[in-house]
């Protein structure tokens, strides 16, 4: 019979809590109380064991039912129970929610992942920076999942131009999905892979990340570099995880926690409550701004700049005389090419950024440069090498 732990509190009189241990379909290993008492007697038996903790008996159950309710725990507390228990492989449920801990397929291969918290927090520029980092002195493979990546997993060996990308724009593919933009912008040989559906705890409906895993590992790299897609994960075991939070973003809401307690380290792009991440988990907090870079000169020109939010261009080496932030605004987008008169488009290699941004410069005879977000952050070089696995040779 299934193992459970049961989540229970001093505002519900003990009898009626005895009695609904009783009828549960499963084997109660013990009960935790997580607070509360206005119905507490004293001398109040449940029928099972009390815990003095709750991941006291994780390791002897399968499933956390909780039998609580408000005012003892809320929304947020129940959210941080269940990444508790998610994490340590448990399913969490009651009344009319249950929650399934996501599944990761193993991988043979050294390999570093970084998650985010959501979309547009920075996760991509860290990936490309781990990329980077990790090519100096290794043969890196990068795997990328994304909403609108191809039907098959596809290899990028070849650095994208402008030129390649306008022709799968043309060819009816989205010419600026994760893995394009990681291979345009660090040159490192890159797996594309989409998904389908995001869960709460970063579990996807669907995916051809295995697959895409699998080409990976064919070209026997030192190190594979998973990439997730906004807060969804990739359903693949590796080594280490790094997360990233960006503005707007709380790393301790709904199932955020769940994130934290699965990652080796967290990167807070824009600030964020870091002794709060700690007090959930021993676990280096680091953070990080965005600088938006050229990737080729634009002194003293006359640039005009495409980028999908709050890409900093402070110090931008150049006359900027219009700043687009619409490139997942296609309506806007399209108004704000009107009115755009500039010598050169630098672009983020996101959403319209190739069927419009680049097709309209195209016809206009405007060079394009790409540009990528540079993370600023002191201590991430040695926080990523101190997460890669001993077997990845340097």
């Amino acid at each position: 019979m299934t193992r459970a732990v049961v989540v229970i509190d001093g505002e519900h009189y003990a009898p009626v809590v005895r009695d609904a241990i009783a009828e549960l379909p499963y084997d109660v290993v013990g009960a935790w109380l997580a607070g509360g008492t206005e119905k507490l007697r004293g001398d109040d038996e449940y029928g099972v064991p009390l815990l003095a903790e709750l991941d006291d008996a994780f390791a002897d159950a399968q499933v956390v039912v909780d039998l609580s309710d408000e005012p003892v725990l809320g929304p947020r507390e129940r959210f941080l129970l269940a990444s508790r228990a998610l994490a340590a492989g448990l399913r969490y449920e009651g009344a009319d929610f249950h929650f399934e801990p996501p599944q990761y397929a193993p991988f043979p291969l050294p390999s570093v992942s970084v998650i985010g918290t959501g979309k547009r927090v920075g996760k991509t520029a860290v990936t490309g920076h781990v990329a980077r980092l990790l090519a100096r002195d290794r043969d890196v493979v990068v795997v990328s999942m994304g909403r609108g990546g191809p039907a098959e997993p596809e290899l990028a060996v070849v650095q994208p131009t402008l030129a390649s990308l306008l022709d799968l724009s043309r060819a009816g593919h989205h010419a600026a999905s994760d893995y394009l933009e990681t291979a345009a912008l660090t040159g490192v040989v890159t797996v594309g892979c989409r998904r389908a559906g995001g869960g709460l705890a970063g579990g996807v409906v669907t995916s051809n990340v295995p697959e895409g895993a699998a080409l990976a590992a064919e070209r026997e790299p030192d190190i594979v570099v998973f990439d997730g897609s906004g807060a969804a994960i990739p359903p693949v075991e590796t080594d280490a995880r790094i997360l990233v939070s960006g503005r707007g973003h709380d790393p301790m809401a709904y199932l955020n926690p769940y994130r934290v307690l699965v990652s080796d380290l967290v990167v807070l792009v824009g600030g964020g409550d870091v002794n709060a991440i700690r007090a959930l988990k021993d676990v280096r907090v680091l953070t990080a701004e965005l600088r938006l870079r050229p990737i080729a000169p634009v002194h003293g020109r006359r640039v005009a700049v495409f980028t999908t939010g709050p890409a900093v261009t402070d110090g931008l080496d150049a006359d900027i005389v219009s700043v687009s932030r619409n490139l997942a605004n296609r309506p806007q987008l399209t108004e704000d090419l009107a009115r755009t008169d500039a010598e050169v488009y630098l672009v983020e290699i996101k959403a319209a950024a190739i069927d419009l941004v680049a097709e309209a410069a195209h016809e206009r005879g405007v060079e394009v440069v790409f540009a990528e977000n540079e993370v600023l952050c002191e201590g991430l070089d040695a926080a990523i090498l101190g997460l890669v696995p001993a077997g990845a040779h340097a």
